[in-house]
């Protein structure tokens, strides 16, 4: 699922939502626009999820139906859409440090972590050195405040779950990234001996999707990390998207479960994770 058609979805549903009031009210898309002074697309844009309702729409649409105690709930609906697609820019305005450290609270209180990466290890599982060499990329693509070595620190200092209470972490990648340089060879080299330590953890099941592996139509284009089985996080080149509801989640679960179901774990992983180190010199 791509981002875009996930939040579209989201969208949709709201819209569809707005279309049953009105037809409970008894009223037509055009009789509702005429009552609000709205041209009479808006409603169908409004319904269709290609327009996003303001919060004055929605209480004119709900007063109009006489359905105002929907307000509040529709408006909830809307806000949560608004916030499930945050920009990177705005994400890391004030520093890679405040980005690193927002996530803190939702560590703490999952349980079972569910982790995909297609083109980084993922961060509980880095160096400080790959960290730090993923971050200056940051800071040199996005133009995001330098302030680096804090933003290691903090990212460091999360890994402690790892080895704290009864979380339990589910973690897939592709060979690939087994295989990218980020940094240098010797930061890749170090990155690699780390992962292929860290995986013997009790807590920790990681699973390689080997180069080659065939593909279901499941297979994502993004990273993502599922938290329990309240919330997903999806990682693109431009936005961090935010994933709530119940049936996008297990969506996400479903697609997890085919990837894990392709991957190799233990020894074979640890074997393709030897490899790369051999390729690396």
């Amino acid at each position: 699922m791509s981002a875009s058609s996930s939040v579209q979805q989201a969208r949709q549903a709201l819209g569809q939502r707005l279309r049953d009031i009105r037809r409970d009210s008894g009223l037509s898309a055009r009789a509702l626009a005429e009552a609000a002074g709205w041209h009479e697309s808006k409603c169908s844009k409004i319904q269709s999820g290609r327009v996003m309702p303001s919060e004055a729409d929605i209480r004119t649409w709900t007063a109009i139906c006489g359905a105002p105690g929907q307000a509040a709930d529709l408006i909830a609906t809307a806000r949560n859409i608004e916030g499930m697609y945050i920009e990177w820019l705005r994400l890391e305005r004030s520093g890679l440090k405040r980005a690193q450290e927002s996530v803190r609270p939702l560590f703490q209180r999952t349980r079972r972590f569910r982790m995909y990466q297609s083109w980084v290890v993922p961060g509980l599982l880095q160096t400080p050195a790959y960290t730090r060499a993923v971050l200056n990329t940051i800071v040199s693509l996005r133009s995001a405040p330098d302030d680096v070595d804090d933003a290691v620190a903090v990212r460091i200092e999360r890994q402690k779950v790892l080895h704290s209470g009864d979380h339990r972490f589910a973690i897939l990648v592709e060979e690939w990234v087994l295989r990218t340089v980020i940094g240098t060879p010797d930061v890749l080299i170090g990155q690699l001996g780390h992962l292929s330590t860290v995986s013997a953890l009790p807590s920790v099941s990681l699973g390689v999707i080997p180069l080659g592996s065939p593909r279901g139509s499941g297979w994502p284009v993004e990273s993502f990390t599922m938290y329990d089985d309240a919330q997903v996080n999806v990682e693109l080149v431009s936005a961090h998207l935010t994933i709530t509801q119940p049936a996008e989640i297990a969506e996400y679960s479903r697609t997890f479960s085919e990837l894990a179901g392709i991957a190799v774990h233990g020894a074979e992983a640890r074997s393709l994770i030897t490899s790369a180190i051999n390729a690396l010199g």
